[in-house]
């Protein structure tokens, strides 16, 4: 049985990915009760709008070079070296666009520090931080493609990790506040980029000075269409925070963030489980036979009814379980949180379907998907906080992605149809 399930890429990949994912959770949800006890609501909301606007700039800095380098690999009669070389283009990429948004920041410092509340040394940081992850995750990404988890789970544990020690240090001991929260972030995030460089290197995956007109070109074409999708993803996940700091300040963001970071337990479960499964679903899509789709949708219902089971189980339990984890200063984060764990269940029925056109290289109109449930979730933001407070805007996010995960089904059947409605498996 052991052996069988070792010869199964997807299961054991699957498992490692989801014993690493669990640990790298555990270690921040270990830090959550520490610095729920060292950081006032206020402090801890300035440290929510610092990774809100980590977020954000995400959308901009890197053109979802990593994604595009993942897809890459599946190309047929493509050498190491060859793929060296378009790694070097998706770093030069990387390069110029962090350059562009620095000087952005730099020139708007002042406002954006007025609008954020945050320091303005912090907001041109967080060019360097969103810089840093995504050359980590395009070492990440290389490893998933080669199916090699246990160096993907070893690397990002390290990382959380060192995250976890620094805030550890910074917050507990020298007792530096929200500062020194952010300050392990920003360290760690440079360390294990300058880390991730070295083993691309090693590998023969880094040609950073080579000069490949065709291969920016192919980079850009993968990444510009998808800024509106990332800008819809911020729009989804993160603007709630900028939106209930503006109509009720950093205390109520603070609260809220702590609900949000024990939510969200979940959604590193939906994403352990797709690190595995995209290889696993690419080598079928390429094989195009009608069994093996059936073999995926079927599987791909089953998925959806454990994830909706899950989502009713957290506003059973979810209240208390704030409680126990944050202390009774942030209480009220319980009233929440099952509406937030229903949004991150459709989060994971939507990686199950957004799979497919990532495959097929035509991401426009699913940009136009989630940039569309993002400026949906502005308007019920608006018009549910006001009404409701925290709650309203857990209900607005839970609306929104429910609808980008519809909006992305329908996507994907456009552009890689799949036996959605003839699923059964066929008796001989």
């Amino acid at each position: 049985m052991l052996a069988k399930l070792r010869s199964n890429s997807f299961l054991s990949g699957s498992s490692v990915y989801l014993f690493s994912n669990i640990l790298n959770a555990a270690i921040p949800f270990a830090l959550l009760p520490i610095l729920t006890r060292y950081l006032t609501p206020a402090e801890y909301g300035e440290v929510a709008m610092f990774q809100t606007l980590l977020g954000a700039l995400g959308a901009f800095v890197g053109l979802s070079v990593a994604g595009a380098a993942g897809r890459k690999y599946y190309d047929s009669d493509l050498g190491e070296q060859d793929l060296g070389r378009f790694i070097g283009a998706c770093l030069q990429v990387l390069l110029v666009t962090a350059s562009m948004v620095f000087m952005v920041m730099f020139i708007f410092k002042a406002q954006f520090s007025t609008w954020l509340g945050l320091d303005t040394t912090w907001i041109l940081l967080a060019v360097m931080s969103t810089a840093a992850a995504v050359i980590v995750q395009l070492r990440l990404g290389q490893w998933q493609v080669r199916k090699k988890a246990m160096k993907y789970g070893a690397l990002q544990i390290s990382r959380s990790l060192m995250n976890m020690a620094l805030s550890l240090l910074l917050v507990v001991l020298l007792l530096q506040g929200a500062d020194g929260r952010i300050s392990g972030q920003i360290l760690a995030a440079a360390s294990f980029a300058l880390l991730a460089l070295w083993l691309l290197k090693r590998d023969g995956l880094l040609w950073f000075f080579s000069w490949s007109p065709a291969y920016l070109k192919e980079v850009l074409r993968f990444g510009v269409p998808l800024i509106p999708h990332i800008g819809g993803i911020f729009l989804l996940t993160s603007v709630d925070r900028f939106v209930i700091n503006s109509e009720l300040g950093l205390t109520e963001t603070g609260i809220y963030m702590v609900a949000v970071q024990l939510a969200a337990g979940v959604s590193l479960i939906f994403d352990a489980i797709n690190k595995a499964y995209v290889p696993w679903l690419y080598e079928r899509l390429k094989r195009d036979r009608l069994e093996e789709k059936q073999q995926i949708v079927r599987f791909t219902y089953a998925w959806f009814c454990i994830i909706a089971l899950g989502a009713f189980l957290a506003f059973i339990v979810g209240p208390w379980f704030v409680t126990a984890v944050a202390g009774p200063e942030y209480r009220r984060a319980g009233e929440v949180i099952g509406w937030l764990a229903l949004g991150q269940a459709f989060g994971g029925m939507y990686l199950m379907v957004t799979n497919y056109i990532f495959y097929s290289k035509r991401t426009g109109l699913l940009s136009l998907a989630t940039i569309a449930s993002g400026l949906l979730n502005i308007v019920l933001l608006l018009v549910l906080i006001r009404a409701l407070g925290l709650e309203g805007a857990a209900i607005a996010f839970s609306i929104a992605m429910a609808v980008r995960f519809l909006l992305t089904w329908w996507v994907a059947q456009k552009r890689h149809p799949m036996p959605w409605f003839n699923f059964k498996k066929l008796q001989s």
